[in-house]
């Protein structure tokens, strides 16, 4: 979402909305702060009514795991109740289903309560963060808190939000334009607009109240339901922005809070903004997967240099764009598997191959990594209608298609790979069917009482640009300290990828202490050039974040 400041597009800043730039109208603020000061009234009730059940040994009745949710013992589920409007506490609820593990106490640990996590989004599940318990990098962790996740409202099971029937969805093979033509944008738009009709169709009023702001009022009542005073939380992507308004709305209930990849706050930049600036960085993690292929010619032959590997790239898609692979691969899904190299350096061995196996004419591994699952239909489906409903919700979007048309036409003549698919993933927020958007919290406004909190970042991230995660700390104050990954740019730090981080983390959360305010730590070991095979015969690899 960033890489630069905005100055630094030029006339992209100049092309901006006027509705977007200008600041809202006094009686605008008023109204929005008084809803959302009912709002926020609603939770703390809501949530104090959660303490008490708890403190009476009422609290969330965890047990035995649906099938559905795919989650073996010992991890125990439950479901929390909560307002579908915190302005209307007593009116309609909806169903967040919760998992946890217990701290398991090894080596004497003493139990610290409970560690819930958000993987960000928006629009994933956190449900399965409970199986972190089982791995190295997380066992003193989970010796001393409980390790719980949720689905936020709209995701899975709470309360799932839909913007199309299964027969809508887009069927692979897709072909997308590289340099969209006026015809290709054009039925873009209108897929945006039905997309954006269909959001409102499904959901109905409910679609209102897919945002952070209620977010944060959930997770402020799933802290309460646990039986616990104070919130200690790790978030990660756009669960760092959460876990930031969070923080900005309850900064007394705070205890410790990991905020790992972090989104830039500025209300300024949410989100058209932090959107734009997505495409540079995402174009230089393309660069950084290109010039990694091309030290490695001798195992895959795609070129020597990074534009030799790119040029490679562009054959393979020509191809594509005649015969899709497998009958089911098109250029869409090609760039979607290739998007994830610009994510995860993890996947770099295996899309390399691929496209190595293409050119000698074998389609299958391509065919096998690109191929949209349809047993994941569904989720994908769910976690895009949650995505664009917190985006769209939250903050004013340009409405004229000719900024849209501007800046990502300006955009994509330096930074091609993603512009063009990142903007029409959000424009149906250009069309958005709900009357009053919400204005984005001042993160860190005011700042009492606020914990010592940790911000973690990859320094070229390429889903959450490094100069969010600067502006994240200006925002927390003096007692936020930033741990960098230097050179690295997986997105998504903690977790198993990097000792040097994951010491700062433990530590951290095992005693509340910093490690300064900025330190910085080299970046794990790039992957090793290996084959299909050699890859599919390895060791698992740890589990990998959501996209944002």
């Amino acid at each position: 979402m960033r890489t630069t400041t905005l100055t630094r597009y030029g006339s992209v800043a100049a092309a901006l909305s006027l509705a977007l730039c200008a600041p809202p109208t006094a009686p605008a603020r008023a109204a929005d702060t008084a809803l959302a000061a009912v709002a926020n009234a609603g939770a703390e009730r809501v949530a104090r009514q959660a303490a008490a059940r708890a403190e009476d040994g009422q609290g969330l009745a965890f047990g035995p795991c649906p099938a559905v949710e795919g989650l073996p013992d010992p991890v125990r589920c439950a479901t929390l109740r909560v307002p579908l409007d915190y302005a209307r506490p007593d009116g309609p609820e909806i169903s967040l289903t919760v998992s946890r593990v217990p701290a398991t106490g090894q080596d004497g640990a003493a139990r610290q309560g409970a560690l819930v996590y958000n993987p960000g989004g928006p629009g994933a599940s956190g449900m399965y963060f409970p199986l972190m318990a089982g791995r190295p990098a997380w066992k003193r962790i989970a010796a001393a808190y409980d390790l719980v996740g949720y689905a936020p409202r709209g995701v899975g099971r709470s309360a799932p939000l839909t913007c199309e029937e299964p027969k809508q969805r887009r069927r692979a093979p897709t072909q997308v334009q590289a340099v969209p033509s006026p015809a290709y944008k054009a039925e873009r738009r209108a897929a945006a607009r039905a997309y954006a009709l269909g959001c409102a169709r499904h959901a109905g009023p409910a679609l209102a109240h897919y945002t952070t702001l209620d977010n944060v009022r959930d997770l402020h009542v799933l802290r309460a339901a646990l039986g616990e005073r104070r919130l200690t939380f790790m978030g990660a992507s756009y669960g760092t922005y959460l876990g930031a308004v969070y923080a900005t709305l309850f900064p007394d209930r705070v205890r410790r809070m990991v905020l790992d990849s972090a989104v830039d706050p500025d209300p300024r930049r949410v989100w058209y903004r932090n959107n734009l600036d997505q495409a540079p960085a995402f174009e230089r993690r393309w660069a950084d997967f290109r010039a990694w292929a091309a030290r490695h010619d001798a195992a895959y032959g795609l070129g020597a240099t990074p534009r030799a590997v790119g040029e490679s790239y562009e054959r393979v898609r020509a191809a594509l764009a005649r015969t899709p692979a497998g009958g089911v691969v098109g250029t869409g899904e090609l760039h979607a598997a290739y998007l994830q190299a610009a994510y995860y350096d993890d996947v770099w061995p295996e899309r390399a191959a691929a496209l190595a196996a293409f050119l000698r004419g074998d389609p299958r591994p391509l065919t096998e990594q690109a191929a949209p699952d349809p047993e994941r239909a569904a989720e994908v489906a769910n976690a895009t209608a949650v995505y664009t409903a917190v985006l769209c919700n939250d903050a004013p979007w340009p409405a004229d298609w000719e900024t849209w048309d501007r800046d990502n036409t300006e955009l994509a003549r330096r930074a091609p790979f993603e512009t063009w698919a990142n903007a029409f993933l959000n424009l149906p927020c250009a069309s958005w069917p709900v009357p009053v958007r919400q204005r984005p919290t001042p993160v860190g406004a005011g700042r009492r009482g606020l914990a010592g909190t940790l911000v973690v970042a990859a320094e070229r991230d390429g889903a959450t640009p490094y100069p969010g995660a600067l502006e994240l700390q200006r925002r927390l104050g003096p007692g936020a300290a930033l741990v960098t990954e230097r050179g690295a740019g997986t997105h998504g730090v903690v977790g198993g990828r990097n000792g040097c981080v994951d010491r700062h983390v433990e530590r951290y959360l095992l005693t509340g202490a910093t490690p300064g305010w900025r330190v910085a730590c080299a970046p794990h070991p790039e992957p090793a050039p290996v084959s299909l095979d050699e890859r599919a015969a390895s060791a698992p690899r740890a589990l990998l974040p959501p996209f944002v």
